[in-house]
């Protein structure tokens, strides 16, 4: 019997408390804030981003179809900081299930290693404690649709999005890219994450690693496809980068 995915939910900002009495100086600041949120004007994110959901079994088996059936969009799409924080505030995190994942991608890119803008990319892993999980992919996503992320990577790669991923007794965040060949890119992610991460949630470095998709075991480009190609690469579209019309006024 399949586990049953994580409940986004997309009430208004003004639903988020329900208190009749309303009183206390904490419910009356609460209640300003979220007055206020409500009528500030949306701030874009530079890419539009998609959440997804994965439920996939332990043997990851491209070929046979099972594994892009698990895969779902949650919600819809994030274009500004405001649906960023509605996404990821009533998204528990706690409640996401063994060997299920959640990703947070850029519009064109799907979480999957034979996607064919991933082919030749590859993704760090950081394994942290589940009590520390969700701060840290908190914080990672911010990093991510910040553009922070995107800033470490050397020039012409690309950041594709993010994904925390349940284990028994820890929580696997990976940082995926476009281009494995790319030192810089690299070694730019992690140092990028370690300047941004407190101390006390810095994995340690027997509990991070760098792996390129294609090096994977279950792995397997499609057919006519290979990973490491340059006509690959070239021949494939660029993701979206948000254009947004002129203001009427």
């Amino acid at each position: 019997m399949s586990s049953m995915r994580p409940q986004l939910f997309t009430r208004g900002l003004s639903g988020l408390s329900q208190s009749v009495d309303a009183t206390s100086p904490a419910e009356q600041r609460d209640d300003a804030k979220r007055n206020f949120l409500k009528t500030m004007r949306p701030l874009p994110t530079q890419h539009y981003w998609n959440v997804y959901f994965d439920r996939q079994s332990k043997d990851h088996k491209p070929d046979d179809g099972e594994y892009n059936a698990e895969l779902e969009q949650l919600g819809s799409q994030i274009e500004s900081v405001q649906d960023f924080w509605r996404y990821n505030n009533n998204t528990p995190v706690d409640q996401i299930k063994m060997r299920e994942s959640i990703y947070l991608f850029k519009s064109g890119f799907r979480p999957v290693w034979e996607d064919r803008r991933n082919l030749n990319g590859g993704s760090w892993t950081l394994r942290v404690p589940k009590t520390a999980g969700p701060d840290v992919w908190t914080r990672v996503q911010l990093l991510a649709i910040g553009e922070k992320l995107q800033s470490a990577l050397d020039e012409g790669d690309q950041l594709c999005g993010v994904g925390l991923s349940v284990r028994f007794s820890s929580h696997l965040i990976t940082i995926w890219h476009r281009d494995s060949s790319k030192k810089g890119s690299i070694d730019g992610m992690l140092a990028c994450v370690m300047e941004e991460l407190p101390l006390e949630l810095q994995p340690k470095p027997d509990n991070y690693f760098y792996k390129r998709h294609c090096d994977h075991v279950g792995f397997k480009a499609p057919p006519g496809l290979k990973a490491g190609s340059a006509a690959t690469a070239s021949a494939l579209p660029q993701p979206e980068l948000r254009v947004d019309p002129p203001s009427a006024g």
